[in-house]
């Protein structure tokens, strides 16, 4: 089956809105693929607002949520993956939803190191012709 995180912060934001309050995503700012202005971060941590009247262009997908916002005056385009957001809540009651902390994938293995040796690798098939 498919991760439920998505499917939940998206109906927590539309009963946020529907009520008439603001929402927001606490997210963990370091997770790997995560933009977000890291000038606002706090302790790994940063809240973002994502009410209607405060964000452009938003999306909210199965892989990530992205917006533009300003911060501090400065149009900012942010990208968050689903497993980074750590909870969604109304600010104005703190009503919402926490998740529990997703790990990061591992990271793919280095790719090896090319050889630079002009001479041909053995067991290969193929040969120099001059």
């Amino acid at each position: 089956m498919t991760p439920n995180r998505p499917y939940l912060i998206r109906a927590m934001h539309e009963w946020i809105c529907d009520n008439g309050l603001t929402t927001h995503l606490a997210v963990d700012a370091h997770y790997p693929g995560t933009e977000v202005p890291q000038e606002f971060v706090q302790d790994g941590q940063i809240v973002l607002n994502i009410a209607p009247r405060a964000v452009t262009a938003f999306e909210a997908g199965n892989e990530a949520i992205t917006f533009s916002a300003r911060f501090g005056g400065v149009p900012r385009t942010v990208y968050v993956p689903v497993e980074a957001v750590m909870a969604v809540f109304a600010r104005e009651n703190g009503q919402g939803m926490a998740f529990e902390p997703t790990e990061p994938p591992p990271e793919p293995p280095a790719p090896p190191e090319p050889d630079n040796d002009d001479k041909p690798s053995r067991g290969s098939h193929l040969k120099v012709v001059k």
